[in-house]
């Protein structure tokens, strides 16, 4: 059976126990309980888990009454009868929202009698759990969506920040660890799924190569179980990296991010005292951190998905990007597509960039690629997937298409080669030209064709739709400023 039909299967387990009251988003944390159980059976760690709490003693149990009082035991006390930080990260003030024991026996029941794996003997729970995590995060009532990026692009993320082996990445607002699990993959696909590597290299890899921090308990939880289902024991933290715990995070020779959208409540500044420019706008605030946190040897480097105003916000915004220019080499601006995320009418892009060795004037160009102006509308009609970023992965590795950008880019940025590729979304910039417009990287986006054929205008409900989040938008950025202001 494949991840995704077992994934389905699970999913649809969720609809047998809504007379119970349990919302999607409770049920894959009721889900992820449950799995782990059957996880320590089919990766062989059952005697990290006390004898009578182990998948068979609940399989085999026919009083439902007794079986779910057994299972309330378990979650309230296995985390203090284990070593494994592992267990007990996971199960950690862990509790039930069913209610009904008969709907417990029929989770346990279902699970037990799926084939966990495919024909050509692949273990799939680690898909598998990917695939729900995915279906939780398009359930917009559950509001999961913030913590999950999509797949096509992390994947491009992943392959045009060219991780290797031996080095150190983070994630400082981890969601559910999909980049560092995608870079994880990225290398055991390269490298003969970590066969080929001694013994130390391969504990490297598995324990200390990738790491995060995630500031919502159900989230940090969710990532812990991900990365154990991908075969990683990876530190994953609980906590803020805006606060005191992310002064630790630093020397690294990568990030890959999505930092939360938003503004700290209440205008709050953050209590970090390492970095200049301290403001009320989030983003702002992990991109002075990531930058911070890359090693300076002219090789750390970093992706990072940022929204519009960062790009343009005076102040601090002005300064934290003056600064980024400075200390890095700022090489790429992605443009993206709007209707990728979630939260409908965001606007966003991804950075690149690479640490400098010195302090000062490494940015001398930036490369801007539209994927936003003229670009067809993606949701259901219209799936998001990596074929839209081919013309993209040829413009920034100057040549190399996707097909073979894993193998045959080594992360090398040639402005030379760059500079020959013919496609009208493809734009530099130089520093002079950006400084003498305010430091702003708003830039690089092309002609509105819509603007300029009347024909193309569309309906006139959908116009006024598009105004209104353009509205919104403006009016959370006015908000925004006015608490700062005061």
């Amino acid at each position: 059976m494949s991840a995704q039909e077992i994934a389905n299967k699970l999913w649809n387990l969720c609809n047998v126990l809504r007379d119970d009251g349990v919302t999607y988003h409770q049920y894959l944390n009721e889900l992820t309980y449950i799995l782990f159980l059957k996880l320590s059976e089919v990766k062989d760690f059952k005697d990290q888990i006390p004898p009578e709490y182990q998948w068979q003693v609940f399989v085999n149990e026919t009083d439902n009454i007794a079986n779910f009082d057994r299972y309330r035991e378990f979650l309230a006390t296995v985390s203090t009868k284990t070593d494994s930080e592992s267990i007990q990260e996971i199960y950690s003030n862990a509790s039930t929202t069913l209610t009904k024991p008969v709907n417990f026996s029929t989770i346990i029941k279902a699970i037990d009698k799926l084939d966990w794996y495919e024909e050509n003997d692949r273990d799939v729970m680690g898909d598998i759990y990917e695939t729900l995590l995915e279906k939780n995060a398009g359930e917009k009532k559950s509001g999961a969506g913030q913590y999950f990026t999509p797949r096509p692009l992390i994947n491009v993320m992943v392959d045009l920040a060219v991780p290797k082996l031996g080095e150190r990445w983070n994630d400082p607002a981890c969601g559910t660890f999909g980049f560092m699990i995608a870079a994880d993959h990225y290398l055991k696909e390269k490298h003969d799924n970590y066969y080929a590597i001694n013994d130390k290299d391969r504990t490297f890899q598995i324990k200390e190569a990738f790491s995060g921090v995630e500031l919502v308990g159900d989230a940090q939880r969710l990532a812990v179980m991900n990365a154990q289902l991908h075969g990683m024991e990876s530190k994953i933290t609980l906590g803020d990296t805006l606060t005191e715990t992310g002064k630790s995070i630093k020397n690294l020779d990568g990030v890959l991010a999505n930092p939360p959208f938003g503004t700290k409540k209440g205008g709050e500044h953050p209590t970090r005292d390492d970095l200049t420019y301290l403001s009320s706008n989030k983003q702002l605030n992990f991109l002075q951190h990531i930058y911070r946190s890359l090693k300076k040897d002219g090789k750390a480097r970093a992706a990072v998905i940022l929204p519009d105003n960062v790009l343009f916000e005076d102040g601090d915004g002005q300064k934290i990007r003056r600064d980024l220019m400075e200390k890095c080499d700022l090489h790429t601006i992605l443009r993206l597509p709007t209707g990728i995320f979630y939260a409908a009418g965001v606007k966003t892009n991804v950075l690149f960039f690479t640490r400098g060795k010195s302090e000062e004037a490494n940015t001398k160009k930036v490369w801007f690629y539209d994927m936003r102006t003229n670009m067809p509308s993606y949701g259901v009609r219209t799936p998001f997937t990596e074929k839209a970023f081919q013309d993209f992965i040829i413009a920034y590795t100057g040549g190399i298409d996707a097909e073979h950008v894993m193998h045959d880019f080594d992360g090398t940025i040639d402005h030379e080669k760059r500079a020959n590729i013919k496609d009208e979304r493809w734009k530099c910039i130089t520093r002079e030209a950006i400084t003498a417009k305010n430091d702003s990287l708003d830039l690089g986006l092309i002609v509105d064709s819509s603007l300029t054929n009347s024909e193309d205008l569309g309906e006139p409900i959908e116009i006024a739709n598009e105004a209104l989040v353009e509205l919104k938008a403006i009016q959370t950025e006015l908000e925004n400023l006015i608490k700062e202001l005061s």
